[in-house]
């Protein structure tokens, strides 16, 4: 079955960096195209960004661009997500995202920015 493992978040001061991990399993991940969202407390599930099924082509929220860098292995089935520059309102549970036929969640992964 699909199965999407995130890691790699934690508590970070403002302007610290961050890398996010996501584990895939059960498809044939090349064949995909992969996306993280975020959700904060009280908002909605929010796209942060895409990457097509072999990497050439990446889509970022306007909040991030410049600051976030999505990418992929095929080869490890992962996809990761840089974060640099990082804000407080970058705070959310972050989750990585794949449509296949329906759409699949991992389970997140907590990222929180304070001092």
């Amino acid at each position: 079955q699909v199965q999407l493992v995130e890691s790699g978040g934690g508590l970070v001061q403002p302007g610290g960096s961050l890398r996010l991990s996501c584990a895939a399993s059960g498809f044939t991940f090349s064949l995909y195209a992969m996306r993280w969202y975020r959700q904060s407390p009280g908002k909605e599930r929010e796209l942060v960004a895409e990457v097509s099924r072999l990497g050439g082509v990446t889509n970022y929220a306007d909040s991030v661009k410049g600051r976030f860098t999505i990418s992929r292995d095929n080869v490890k089935n992962m996809v990761f997500l840089q974060m640099n520059s990082l804000k407080p309102e970058d705070t959310a549970v972050y989750y990585c995202q794949t449509t296949i036929i329906r759409v699949y969640w991992g389970q997140g992964t907590q990222v929180t920015v304070s001092s």
